[in-house]
């Protein structure tokens, strides 16, 4: 490619002294056609990531697509913005994906307690987490992104960037998005909320002595996530679908079956223990183990955070008293309306209780403005893909709940104030490394800093009604029970049982201690604790696929005769994969609103059609589908 950043751009000079990629003219990139487009983006990211992210546990950076997608309508729409144009898109698309990607650990676990929630009080609390934590982290953008240029890589923005100033590649990247959209929603109608003719779920259960599960969903949206992460991340997702299908389960299932008559499920009376099948096992034992897994991990990772979160704070306050530099002025206006919209929410959640409103509120704007920096700054070292937003947004559900507790609030109305807190805290830490992402990009671009800042703000408030709106939707669904749940919700079944837990006191803490023990032990062998315990939670017919997709991506580079064959393949394929997710996950969302809305009638496979033999055909159609257009991707010389 002939287009390629200067060597400045990743480090060796400091950042004052840095010349960006767009040195003279205009440094805006925005008109009322941007705006438009970057809304639109905003909104599909949003409601993608929403939808994959509840099914998969996994989420997939909106960055690169979006850069993509957005030279292409820059090109039609608005040739004369050019570069500056992408970049706001690409943002705006980020900030959408920021947002899903932190409120679906939390506000969904409303309804898996059992309460509801309105779309006023959704939007609220998300509005606030995205005002609060632009403002917090535009105070330090000049640390974050000038002074520790060529310290802080930003990965992901430098990724972003290359691809940006590489536009003639970006025709190549929309064709294997195209492909990959039209192969994942041509399945996801066939098999799922529309005409759900084809069975996709390959299935074998076994409730004799040893009991075991092992199941595959053909499902486009999970292999193209797969093939994003790649091996290592999806094998040990699946490293822990195996300890816990083969070995924990079928452990529990020996013992219960000594059980006597008069001994019940713990949290299911009408079944027998000695009478348990494996659902029953995974649903009521195995399931809690994993959730102590993920709260060691969280709590964990939180704790090897306090050195990061020491000298942050540290480096930030002696930034800004050397060289007095702050945010702008529409950055502290942002700062502000998102701690007036925070209040506004706490008060609004709260039911009446202003004690709640103030302290929680207060409590949750001091763990936000903590790890929001935190955030910015991780962002800056491992990219927002690996940011553990888990791990500090457990950590601050803790402390809230803890907070809770001690001031006696532990009815249900209760727990669901505290979730709504929750959902402001984690919204705030997904958006801070979204937009610090955005501005890097910006700032080694040469874009307008304010001008990024006003396009993201505006597309998280964009992510923030699509998401409120896509789990208002599918909430007939979250909380469903049985063979086949339609969303995994790892993290928020974890904050929904560690909270209503411990405030009913009622949580099965042999099984938590167990698996957070379990967890230590991973953490004591360097294995990474959250991985393994998501696949330890997830059904293994999510990792199982997950596996597949990053086993398809093996095969492509095997195939691959040289490095650059390789390069070439990977990337038309991590286009594709994302097309695969795009088109999963929306039309999967759009049959979904048909379904509640009655347009169509939900109907069930038969014969042939409803068996295991009719998922292998549908995943070997999908294997091949996907490998083929990749592997005959053409290798363009360099010039």
């Amino acid at each position: 490619m002939d287009n390629k950043l200067s060597k400045n751009a990743y480090g060796g000079i400091a950042g004052k002294e840095y010349v960006p990629y767009i040195s003279k003219g205009s440094r805006s990139g925005g008109n009322g056609v941007v705006l438009i487009i970057g809304i639109i983006l905003a909104a599909l990211f949003a409601a993608s990531t929403a939808y994959s992210g509840m099914k998969s546990g996994l989420t997939v950076a909106a960055g690169i697509p979006g850069s993509i997608i957005g030279s292409a309508f820059i090109a039609v729409l608005a040739k004369q913005k050019g570069i500056l144009g992408k970049n706001l898109l690409q943002g705006m698309s980020s900030g959408g994906e920021s947002i899903a990607s932190g409120m679906i650990f939390v506000l969904p676990a409303i309804f898996l307690i059992g309460s509801k929630v309105s779309f006023l009080e959704g939007f609220t609390v998300g509005v606030g987490g995205v005002l609060f934590g632009i403002g917090i982290a535009s105070l330090v953008y000049n640390y974050l992104i000038v002074e520790e240029h060529g310290k802080l890589m930003y990965p992901e923005s430098m990724a972003i960037s290359e691809t940006l100033v590489a536009s003639e590649g970006a025709g190549e990247s929309m064709k294997y998005m195209g492909i990959g959209f039209v192969i994942g929603g041509i399945i996801t109608v066939i098999t799922s909320s529309f005409l759900n003719i084809a069975n996709n779920v390959i299935s074998y259960i076994n409730e004799s002595f040893y009991k075991w599960r092992f199941e595959v969903e053909v499902n486009p949206l999970l292999l193209g996530i797969g093939f994003i992460v790649g091996m290592d991340v999806s094998l040990t997702m699946f490293a822990g679908s195996i300890l816990s299908n083969f070995a924990v389960l079928p452990l529990i299932g020996y013992f219960a079956g000594f059980g006597k008559g008069g001994a019940n499920v713990w949290n299911n009376p009408g079944v027998a223990i000695s009478a348990m099948q494996v659902k029953h096992i995974a649903g009521s034992y195995v399931k809690y183990i994993g959730a102590g897994m993920m709260l060691s991990g969280g709590l964990i990772g939180a704790i090897r955070l306090i050195p990061t979160i020491v000298s942050s704070i540290q480096e930030t306050l002696n930034a800004k008293s050397t060289n007095g530099e702050g945010g702008s002025s529409a950055g502290t206006l942002i700062l502000l309306g998102g701690i007036v919209v925070g209040f506004i929410g706490g008060f609004l959640v709260s039911g009446g209780n202003m004690v709640m409103a103030i302290t929680a509120s207060i409590l949750s704007l001091f763990l936000s403005m903590l790890f929001v920096i935190v955030s910015g700054r991780l962002t800056g070292t491992i990219g927002t893909s690996n940011l553990p937003v888990s791990g500090m947004t457990i950590s601050s559900i803790v402390l809230v709940t803890l907070l809770f507790v001690i001031m006696g609030w532990k009815n249900p109305g209760s727990n669901r104030s505290l979730l709504l807190f929750g959902t402001f805290i984690v919204t705030a830490i997904a958006t801070a490394g979204g937009y610090c992402q955005s501005q890097k990009v910006t700032f080694v671009i040469g874009g307008d800093k304010n001008e990024m800042q006003k396009y993201f703000a505006v597309a998280g408030v964009v992510g923030v009604a699509v998401v409120t709106g896509t789990i208002l939707v599918l909430s007939s669904q979250l909380a469903m029970t049985g063979d086949k749940v339609p969303f995994a919700l790892p993290q928020a079944n974890l904050m929904s049982t560690l909270t209503a837990g411990i405030m009913s006191g009622k949580l099965p803490w042999v099984m938590i201690i167990a698996g957070a023990v379990m967890g230590i032990v991973l953490f004591l062998l360097d294995l990474p604790i959250m991985t393994v315990a998501i696949g330890f939670y997830l059904p293994i017919s999510t990792t199982s696929i997950i596996l597949i997709g990053a086993i398809v991506r093996l095969l492509v580079e095997r195939a691959s005769k040289s490095e650059r064959e390789k390069e070439v393949r990977v990337s038309n394929g991590i286009s594709l994969s994302s097309g695969l997710v795009a088109g999963g996950s929306i039309i999967g969302l759009i049959g979904i609103i048909f379904q509640v809305s009655g347009v169509i009638k939900g109907t069930e496979p038969s014969g042939f059609a409803a068996s295991n033999g009719m998922a292998f055909v549908i995943l070997a159609i999908l294997i091949i589908a996907t490998m083929i257009p990749i592997l005959n991707s053409k290798i363009k010389n360099d010039e």
